[in-house]
């Protein structure tokens, strides 16, 4: 139970990043407000296992669910949500909690009300990249470009499906035209992939980052291939034969589900829907459906793809794994490792700006568990549901067959002390302004005096950092929990790569240069703030001190002009920080800012980079005429920190990327 909070923190740095729609784990946090949303314990902990039971009781379950599901929705301030659970090849429980509407008080019917289950679209897509992998038309480990009418690049190498898969073609986080509400600005899938394609910033194969844009050009080569479009081809070869009737990918809604669609809301208690959504990358996020048609999927999959895939693609679908590090989870094609207690479970999470979601098969048992909420909420509330579901539900029915205390390693200082430090994680933007959350968001890891670790952003509910201590060599394992971290080290004995076995399948954390660190350069960069507005405060400060006691202005001639030009010098770096800054905080906070809208405000901000050169080019003038003149000791030793703040202010600027030109981001 002590993962909410880290979801929470998790989200809220993601939530810098911009990455709500369609992301694998992204922001489920009200940006008015980070208040810890207390959910209620799950009632009757003692473990029923279906493992030796056979099936679910459903009774037990409906009882166990009712017991959570009501209250949790009203704390954390959520309108609605559906839950399905299948098992033995049906579906054994599918629910709606709270309203499909709140206006109108529409309940939820779990065969026919659409949610938006975000990035689980994903294995729509990913489901029938291998139905033509199966029939021969795609080869997993072939170059993309073979199948496309134009270019996309990876650095050192080519890039292949395997690696769209994975999530480790080496690209950046594209948001630019992320999610939208304005289905007239919705550019059709060939062009989107066409003119979006990210900064390759990784050797294809090697990091794993997070990828809309790779899903959303994995679609595009299904359309290529098979010579139908996207959206045709999951109507035919998916939804049709597994007899999704209330599920679709297209954007907006045929009109025969239109009326069937689930209000979305930032609050339940708002009252009043926000309008669909369109997730421009379509493949990776656009799918509706119905709690009942997600339980046929899950039911599909379970029984080794039946209706979809052979058993024999679709075990290598579930079993192929990508592990980068070891004894955490690892990526497998299209689904991630989530397992728990000893058993083995795959799935994938999903949000949307509005719907958040996640699904989980447990693939030894023959069951699956789906969840999907219309809510933002509060403080974090989706996040921490999805996972208290997720792991009530997975101790309750799969408890842990053993629990085996292991000790802690000798060598836990010294592997500590290496871990020690300022990170950045692989899913981040490389380009344009975006590239700024880089260096204001980063996690950091800490060791106390019994030698446990801690990384900043995985706290427990009362937002006290976890405590991890080595049981491997680079293998730390959660005091009195389930979650682990684990590190790669290179030949020079240095940090390479780390992660934790929640994020590990698609997300890495890396040491950070030491140009972009944060515990150098923010410091650094408030000093430097502070002595330039404290330079431009005072100037009218002066002036009034020297008029209220009738004091003549002391200076003239060139010294004058120096000290003059000096504060309006000062000036210039704070508005170029402050205006990208504001502009980012703006853009940020409705996803669907990015969609092209403000490129006159950007391009206004990209010619606004010629202010902090001027002002260096003043605090260097002012230098020289302050040590060459009758200056006193004070003016010089403050022109000297007036030259220091400029060039920190330019430092800081470029290390946050507002230097980078162009509308990619």
């Amino acid at each position: 139970m002590m993962k909410y909070a880290m979801r929470g923190a998790l989200a809220a740095l993601l939530s810098s990043l911009g990455l709500a729609a369609a992301g694998a784990q992204v922001p489920d946090v009200d940006p008015r407000e980070d208040e810890q949303v207390e959910l209620p314990e799950l009632p009757g902990q003692e473990a029923v296992p279906a493992a030796t039971s056979g099936v679910i009781d459903p009774a037990d379950l409906e009882t166990w669910l009712d017991g959570f599901m009501p209250y949790a929705l009203a704390q954390g301030d959520i309108a609605g949500a559906i839950i399905t659970v299948v098992a033995d090849g049906e579906i054994l429980l599918s629910r709606g909690y709270g309203y499909a509407d709140v206006e109108t008080g529409a309940l939820i019917d779990p065969e026919t009300t659409l949610f938006r289950p975000g990035s689980i679209s994903k294995l729509i897509t990913w489901t029938a990249v291998m139905q033509l992998v199966e029939d021969g038309l795609i080869d997993l480990d072939a170059d993309i470009n073979t199948y496309l009418d134009f270019e996309v690049t990876g650095v050192e190498r080519p890039i292949t499906m395997r690696h769209l898969l994975t999530h480790t073609p080496g690209w950046g986080e594209q948001v630019r035209a992320l999610i939208m509400e304005d289905p007239e600005r919705l550019q059709p899938l060939d062009e989107y992939v066409r003119n979006n394609i990210p900064a390759a910033v990784y050797p294809a194969g090697e990091v794993p980052a997070y990828s809309n844009y790779g899903t959303a050009l994995a679609g595009h080569i299904v359309a290529e291939v098979s010579g139908q479009s996207f959206d045709d081809y999951v109507d035919e070869h998916i939804f049709a034969p597994l007899g999704m009737e209330y599920s679709s990918m297209r954007q907006p809604l045929p009109e025969h589900l239109q009326g069937l669609m689930s209000s979305g809301y930032m609050r339940g208690s708002d009252g009043e829907g926000r309008d669909f959504e369109i997730v421009t990358p379509a493949p990776a996020g656009s799918m509706s459906a119905s709690g009942h048609d997600m339980g046929r999927f899950m039911i599909a999959h379970l029984n080794s793809g039946e209706g979809l895939l052979s058993p024999e693609t679709a075990e290598q679908m579930h079993t192929t794994a990508d592990r980068k590090l070891p004894a955490v989870n690892a990526m497998l094609l299209g689904f991630y490792e989530q397992n728990r207690n000893g058993h083995r479970i795959i799935g994938h999470g999903g949000d949307t700006t509005l719907f958040h979601s996640n699904l989980h098969l447990y693939l030894d048992h023959g069951v699956g568990l789906y969840i999907s909420m219309n809510s933002s909420g509060r403080g974090g509330a989706p996040g921490r549901i999805r996972q208290a579901l997720f792991e009530g539900f997975t101790d309750r029915y799969f408890p842990p067959e053993s629990q085996e205390e292991r000790p802690t390693l000798d060598t836990a200082e010294e592997h500590g002390r290496m871990l020690v430090g300022n990170y950045v994680i692989s899913r981040r933007a490389h380009q344009n302004f975006v590239a700024a959350t880089a260096l204001l968001g980063q996690p950091s890891v800490s060791m106390n005096e019994d030698h446990e670790i801690s990384l900043s952003i995985l706290t427990d509910a009362a937002g006290t950092p976890l405590r991890f201590r080595e049981v491997e060599p680079f293998v730390w394992q959660q005091v009195n929990g389930a979650e682990r971290l684990s590190a790669r080290i290179n030949e020079d004995g240095e940090v390479e790569m780390f992660s934790a076995a929640f994020f590990a399948p698609f997300m890495m954390f890396t040491p950070v240069e030491w140009w972009r660190n944060g515990a150098l350069l923010m410091p650094l960069a408030g000093f430097a703030a502070a002595a330039l507005l404290l330079t431009v405060l005072f100037w009218p400060v002066r002036a009034i001190v020297r008029w209220r006691f009738g004091k003549p202005f002391a200076l003239s001639g060139r010294q004058a002009m120096a000290y003059r030009l000096s504060n309006v010098g000062a000036l210039l770096p704070l508005l170029h920080a402050g205006g990208w800054l504001f502009l980012m905080t703006y853009m940020m906070s409705e996803l669907n800012r990015l969609d092209g809208r403000l490129d006159g405000a950007l391009m206004f901000m990209q010619f606004m980079a010629v202010l902090p050169f001027l002002a260096l080019l003043v605090a260097v003038w002012n230098v020289f005429v302050v040590w060459t003149g009758a200056a006193s000791w004070f003016a010089k030793l403050w022109s000297l920190v007036l030259l220091a703040s400029t060039l920190v202010m330019i430092w800081f600027v470029a290390a946050a990327g507002f230097f980078n030109f162009g509308l990619t981001y």
